[in-house]
């Protein structure tokens, strides 16, 4: 599913509904900016997974564009479809309004204004029902960018500012948190309780950063967030009482190395943030800690686009100092850690049919306040952190293509999902007589995802 969320103010929420006829993601709207079918952009013609030319597109603002096609104004929307059963059911329900197993679902239907606004400036900006939480409209993923070009002798450098919501959100790979794919994943399963803290702020922070990429080599950036204001998180949707609020400001950074080389695409990179937090937003005992440091690497094959080949990995570290929730009694341990990682391997074939291969897994520092819960799903009687899943994704995506009717006007994407865990939530099984183990969180999920 795709990340963050933040709403916009009524008005331009009324403008966008009432424009929304126009066109989204892999997007149809540009698309239809740059006069290109989805394939020059994306691997697969849909979706967030990018080529060189569709990282050079963001890279630039998303102010690229064909002729008159300056004048169209970039809306687009899509609508997402699933369904989903797990091996065991979920007492009590999966979520509110569902059963406890095989559960249809309308995920979510969102809004884009996503394109050139000057030839400068460009954005991307989603706006979101959760049908799933049934939560009116919300901001999601927002990147607005200012970008330019310069040369020094024979240096070339790309050059621009992006202000948005989330850390990571304005990356170029799908390494990253923001972008980490698989695209989708179901909202109506379990899903493990640990995570890292750069991962958890999407939509409920703001925050500038500045980047520069040199001779389409070096890319480096830097910048930094501060959570939003409760009354702005209450007024679009994304407030969460016992969310960690950021003390002051936290700087993030990013660093990546790539090359492309006769259909050979690699890059290497780095990426973390630093912050100070209120722990469940309580002041008066201090702040924590955090300190996240990100590894990645991406490989595209694209000499022959009828066979197309990926390998991407990630690796982020955290280290804590829960100085704040000692005081608080919300953790047993005052210096801590979390380890996550995650590679993936794919095919595409003819940028229409792809399986992708995914293996997760995360480990750290046991705790028996953060995580001891005696809930066979939500919990970990262990207090250990630990999780490791295996997931498999064939998908099919018909449009999109050069040849394809609706090459700029709509896509689809549909999927099958399974989700198959070796340990959940700090073990392969819980000992508290349910007889729930990890593999009874395995997930099927089926997805469609309509984008016009």
């Amino acid at each position: 599913m795709i990340a963050s969320r933040t709403v916009i103010p009524k008005v331009l929420v009324l403008l966008v509904m009432f424009l929304a006829s126009v066109e989204v993601k892999a997007l149809p709207s540009f698309a239809r900016q740059t006069g290109m079918p989805c394939i020059t952009c994306h691997l697969q013609a849909f979706g967030p997974n990018l080529t060189p030319f569709g990282r050079n597109f963001k890279l630039t603002g998303y102010t690229m564009s064909s002729g008159n096609n300056t004048k169209l104004i970039p809306l687009a929307a899509m609508v997402q479809g699933s369904f989903t059963h797990t091996q065991r059911g979920q007492p009590g329900g999966a979520a509110d309004h569902f059963g406890s197993n095989n559960n249809a679902a309308m995920d979510e239907a969102s809004i884009f204004y996503a394109g050139r606004v000057t030839s400068k400036v460009g954005a991307f900006v989603q706006t979101t029902f959760d049908g799933v939480e049934r939560k009116n409209l919300i901001l999601d993923n927002t990147d607005i960018r200012f970008a330019d070009q310069a040369s020094l002798g024979s240096q070339q450098f790309v050059y621009g500012i992006s202000a948005n919501n989330s850390p990571t959100v304005s990356d170029l790979w799908n390494t990253t948190p923001a972008w980490s794919l698989p695209a989708t994943s179901s909202a109506l399963a379990p899903t493990p309780a640990a995570g890292t803290l750069i991962e958890s702020l999407a939509g409920q922070v703001g925050g500038v950063t500045a980047y520069m990429m040199w001779n389409n080599l070096l890319y480096v950036e830097s910048g930094g967030y501060a959570s939003l204001p409760k009354n702005v998180q209450q007024t679009v949707n994304t407030f969460d009482p016992e969310q960690n609020k950021i003390d002051g400001g936290a700087p993030y950074w990013r660093v990546a190395l790539q090359h492309n080389h006769q259909g050979h695409y690699g890059a290497i990179g780095s990426f973390g943030m630093r912050a100070n937090v209120n722990p469940q937003r309580m002041q008066g005992a201090g702040t924590d800690q955090y300190t996240d440091f990100g590894f990645d690497a991406t490989y595209q094959y694209l000499a022959n686009l009828r066979h197309i080949f990926e390998l991407t990995a990630t690796y982020i570290r955290e280290n804590r100092n829960m100085n704040a929730s000692m005081a608080l009694g919300l953790a047993e341990k005052k210096h801590s850690s979390l380890d996550t990682v995650r590679v993936r391997a794919a095919y595409t074939y003819q940028q229409t049919y792809s399986l992708s291969l995914h293996y997760g897994q995360t480990s750290g520092t046991a705790d028996n306040v953060i995580y001891f819960s005696t809930d066979p799903i939500s919990g970990s009687r262990s207090g250990k952190p630990n999780n490791q899943a295996f997931t498999a994704e064939l998908s099919y995506v018909p449009f999109g293509k050069t040849t394809s009717t609706l090459s700029t006007l709509a896509n689809v994407r549909l999927a099958a999902q399974y989700v198959h865990y070796f340990q959940f939530n700090g073990g392969i099984r819980n000992y508290d007589g349910s007889g729930r183990n990890a593999t009874g969180n395995d997930t099927l999920f089926l997805s469609g995802w309509l984008a016009f």
